[in-house]
């Protein structure tokens, strides 16, 4: 294939993009008939945005007639739709990468796709052109809207593509998108952080805040209402941010109660930073029933000083502080956190006051990770001077306790009946329905037919620490 590289800090690149307006492109003529019996395969990794950024790229493979495959081998595209987070995640997609190899060589027209927050990394981008010919087009999170342009310069110059735009553009509007579940929405509210934890890299693979217009969002969701789904989730890397970019004061709030108001059933909403929660947005989360009453309030740590090392903004006083008015105001309130064990210099003492900190707030879940230098962040250059079986032995303590509130938190649930939206059924017993109660509690459970997507009255009958079992409540 021949080369066309387009890398970051083009003048032009950036001009076109911002003047661009997506019903501008593609010419749905030619665009439309390309993926014609064809079919594409996509693996999405990481966090929900990611996988809203999935149902983009499907809408507009469908939109270009492509249809659905879950094997790569019957697959003309192949989209690994990346996540940047983690190291270990990383060298899994290239390791994922690398095994195609035997599928391109054995069909050299397969196309296949790298997109997502690894390209925005410049050290991703320049490894896929030294080790990866395989992979015929690159592109990152500030251009997925011009993936099909891209796809068809692909198939109709034959040409290896590399778009990787360095500068965030405008906000796109009404990209074609295929929803994953059938009960519930993802609603992107805004892109980007502006946070700068020191151990994170999303600032640099997202880029900065910027916030959809509200009446955007709210038509979505109007959208998501009329098509029957009963439940949306607001995402962004740090929701309660939301509007601060368009100058509004207290934007977050203001639009809670506006998605409140379509009437859709449930709103949740990923992930909030404890740093900019106003009063306000608490109170209109106990004036409206559809918000559901649950929360992923992430501390990441339970010490002051290593907090201020991963430039988290608050001390652990805020974060209890903020927790117990939380539980004040709304006593039936559910949390769940992030938390890093292991952070460069943590002692013994300071992890002890992670511990604490969780025997105060008794979370009900908690994703818990050991600490590893991630490439491109400040933290990766401090000194990373905890032994890797120390880390292991933290983590395992940690978890030991987090599984013992869980389990203990399920246990109050046994006997009393609970709201659950049915997503479907197990995938391991096609008997058995599953789905979240308001609480955002896994529930598993029996009933009768036809109750996929309806919200049911489940009596509780079992608990475990990640789960709870039970039966459906039927009218008589």
């Amino acid at each position: 294939m021949k080369k066309k590289y387009i890398l970051p800090n083009q003048n032009e690149e950036r001009k076109r993009q911002k003047e661009i307006s997506y019903e501008s492109f593609p010419n749905y003529e030619t665009i439309t008939n390309l993926g014609e019996g064809k079919k594409y395969y996509l693996r999405t990794y990481g966090c929900q945005a990611n996988v809203r950024d999935g149902e983009s790229l499907s809408g507009m493979l469908e939109m270009m007639g492509f249809s659905n495959t879950d094997s790569e081998w019957d697959a003309d595209v192949l989209i690994f739709n990346t996540c940047a987070v983690r190291q270990t995640a990383e060298e899994r997609v290239f390791g994922e990468i690398g095994n195609l190899k035997r599928i391109k060589d054995k069909f050299p027209e397969k196309i296949i796709v790298m997109c997502g927050c690894m390209p925005q990394e410049e050290v991703v981008v320049q490894r896929i052109l030294k080790n990866y010919p395989q992979v015929d087009l690159v592109f990152g999170t500030h251009n997925l809207y011009r993936f099909p342009e891209l796809l068809k310069e692909v198939i109709e110059k034959k040409a290896r593509v590399i778009e990787v735009l360095s500068e965030e553009g405008r906000v796109v509007e009404d990209i074609p998108v295929r929803r994953s579940l059938i009960s519930k929405g993802f609603v992107n509210i805004m892109y980007g952080c502006d946070k700068f934890c020191t151990y994170c890299i999303v600032p640099y693979t997202r880029g900065k805040e910027r916030s959809r217009k509200i009446e955007d969002i709210i038509k979505e969701i109007e959208l998501l209402k009329a098509n029957n789904y009963k439940e949306v989730i607001l995402l962004g890397q740090n929701v309660n941010a939301y509007g601060k970019d368009l100058g509004v004061e207290d934007g977050f709030t203001d639009l809670l109660r506006q998605c409140a108001k379509t009437g859709i059933e449930r709103i949740r909403f990923y992930t909030s930073h404890p740093r900019d929660y106003k009063v306000s947005t608490i109170e209109i989360m106990k004036e409206y029933p559809n918000i559901m009453k649950s929360l992923h309030l992430p501390v990441q740590s339970g010490n002051t000083n290593i907090l201020k090392k991963m430039n988290r903004g608050y001390t652990r006083e805020d974060y209890l502080a903020l927790y117990d008015d939380m539980k004040a105001r709304i006593p039936e309130i559910t949390f769940t956190t992030d938390l890093i064990v292991g952070f460069p210099t943590e002692t013994r003492e300071e992890f002890e006051d992670t511990l604490s900190l969780v025997d105060h707030c008794q979370f009900d879940m908690a994703y818990s990770f050991v600490y590893s230098p991630r490439s491109g962040t400040p933290a990766a250059n401090m000194e990373d001077n905890i032994k890797s079986e120390e880390k292991k032995e933290r983590l395992q303590e940690l978890n030991d306790k987090l599984a013992y509130y869980a389990l203990n938190n399920n246990k109050a649930y046994v006997g009393k009946v609970l709201k659950v939206l049915c997503e479907g059924t197990s995938k391991t017993n096609k008997e058995v329905y599953t789905g979240y109660s308001e609480e955002n509690k896994l529930v598993n459970f029996t009933g009768p037919n036809n109750i996929i997507n309806e919200i049911v009255e489940v009596e509780i009958t079992e608990a475990h620490s990640f789960s709870l079992n039970g039966k459906v409540i039927e009218n008589k």
